[in-house]
């Protein structure tokens, strides 16, 4: 049996330390500020972006190019190595529809080419944690059927919850009505959201006031927990530059939990481009998602 490499996207919100501790091979999602296009070797600072939606520059995306994941799989095929692709949920963007007609036209051109392709049904830091579940029982040995088909069976307890600090960016994504965003906004209230089985994002309540609405993610978590405690070693948060917000929630989830293993890192722009600055977002496994 072949030795294989995991694969991802860039949606998936790891670390560049953790992708390249474990050797993970990222497909990039593209995003553009002012006709200039991001997303592969030139990048901005997660900051810099975030301050220039800040300063009301609005981005847009696209989602992975085909000839690049070709280019990409087919470097790993010819090394020897099969593929385990853990796409962006289907729901959210194409990049699952691309990587899997990429890995069904190489697995014709190239004999012996195996690439099994999952739709994670998840976003950010949640796609995240279902490729460090990959990672960790690859480490355990696990072989590529027995980690895709655990995936196959687990994704959907892989539950988001999260936050947004500002309307507005959600009504540019259609989540919200412009009345709602408008008086929304007036009265301060901000939702609370979760990634459901078809992997859209939709709302489950709202909340007035900023901290309650943090609080609010580890109660929901409280909710979905119970049964799961042993697969919860590691829980992940991703953030929209609100590095503090992020960490305030950390201490909650360690409080409530006993949970120490957290990792913290930023949204991505192609995500952040639709949820804007100050998202919070909380991932762990449960029931129901």
């Amino acid at each position: 049996m072949r030795e294989f490499v995991i694969t991802t996207d860039t949606t998936c919100d790891l670390p560049d330390d953790y992708l390249k501790q474990y050797n993970l091979k990222i497909v990039p999602l593209y995003y553009s500020f002012d006709d200039v296009v991001y997303g592969d070797k030139k990048q901005l600072s997660p900051k810099e972006f975030y301050d220039r939606m800040r300063g009301g520059s609005m981005p847009t995306t696209m989602a992975v190019n085909p000839d690049t994941a070709r280019e990409i799989f087919t470097g790993i095929l010819n090394e020897g190595y099969d593929i385990l692709h853990i796409a962006f949920s289907s729901a959210l963007s194409g990049s699952y529809s691309v990587a899997a007609a990429t890995a069904r036209d190489l697995c014709e051109e190239i004999p012996g080419a195996n690439i099994r392709v999952i739709d994670s049904l998840c976003a950010s830091m949640g796609e995240g944690l279902l490729v460090h579940k990959a990672v960790m029982m690859k480490e355990a040995g696990k072989t590529m059927n027995e980690i895709a088909d655990w995936l196959e069976n687990n994704k959907l307890n892989l539950c988001h919850i999260f936050t947004v600090d500002d309307l507005h960016h959600l009504r540019r994504g259609g989540r919200v009505s412009k009345t709602t965003a408008i008086i929304g906004t007036l009265i301060n209230v901000k939702p609370i959201l979760h990634v459901n089985d078809e992997g859209r994002l939709v709302s489950l309540n709202n909340v007035r006031g900023r901290k309650k609405a943090l609080v609010s993610l580890v109660e929901q978590m409280e909710k979905r927990i119970s049964g799961y405690e042993d697969k919860n070693d590691t829980v992940f948060i991703s953030h929209g530059d609100s590095i503090e917000d992020a960490e305030y929630v950390a201490s909650l989830v360690r409080e409530r939990f006993g949970i120490k293993n957290i990792l913290i890192n930023y949204v991505c722009p192609t995500i952040g481009s639709h949820s804007g600055p100050g998202t919070i977002a909380l991932f762990f496994m449960g029931n129901p998602r």
